[in-house]
């Protein structure tokens, strides 16, 4: 049994877990895509991070665009090193859920990729998501380069009077360099893929409000 932070909150470093050295194993192939999970990847392709709250439904919304290489379930924004699920959930870690997207510039928009992220869950609840509350569920943007940074700030700041206007509060999400990105356990990978569970929880949906940046895409 962990010890629980208090869901609300984040972890000091002297009250998080000290982890472990070794990494996180997972297979070699994305599931559905067939690319491969793990880094190096191919010259060109770029790296985005987004933390919307459960892994499973947000890593199927990304892993259907065009243009999007291989995604990854794990864990970031945290301290503790190579975090089990069990440790993050425990709150002692200070992690979110994530979704790491590689994708194709060329082929798909970073704003693109932005435009999925704020229309497919709420942004505004803090350290909750849902039914699902805790630390681990934050909504978060962690970037990979300045640019990326500047237009995730941009695209909040489009979409905070939409999200006024439909009588919701200020967005609480988290944007911020990345620092480790963690893989998940293999389990949690691709864990929606029809192969595995097509029918498993997913709380990810059309939220009914329209980010003003990027193109809509219709999952397929």
């Amino acid at each position: 049994m962990f010890l629980r932070q208090s869901k609300a909150e984040l972890p000091t470093p002297d009250q998080a877990l000290p982890g472990r050295p070794i990494a996180m194993p997972v297979a070699d192939r994305h599931e559905v895509l067939g690319t491969p999970l793990k880094g190096p990847y191919p010259e060109g392709l770029q790296v985005a991070v987004f933390g919307m709250g459960c892994f499973w439904g947000a890593e199927r919304l990304f892993w259907t665009l065009p243009g999007v290489f291989t995604t990854s379930a794990g864990y970031a924004g945290g301290i503790t090193k190579n975090p089990t699920y069990e440790e993050t959930c425990s709150g002692r870690t200070g992690h979110a859920e994530v979704v790491q997207v590689v994708y194709d510039p060329s082929k798909i928009a970073y704003e693109d990729l932005l435009k999925v992220f704020w229309e497919n869950h709420d942004p505004t609840q803090g350290m909750r998501q849902g039914n699902d509350v805790g630390t681990q569920y934050r909504s978060a943007i962690y970037t990979t380069t300045d640019e990326q940074r500047a237009v995730a700030e941009s695209s909040r700041d489009a979409f905070q009077p939409i999200v006024t206007r439909a009588g919701k509060g200020e967005i609480t999400t988290e944007i911020a360099p990345l620092g480790s990105y963690y893989f998940a356990e293999d389990y949690h990978q691709q864990y929606l893929a029809p192969t595995k569970n097509p029918n498993g929880y997913c709380n990810h949906g059309p939220n009914g409000l329209s980010c003003p940046v990027g193109v809509a895409r219709t999952a397929g």
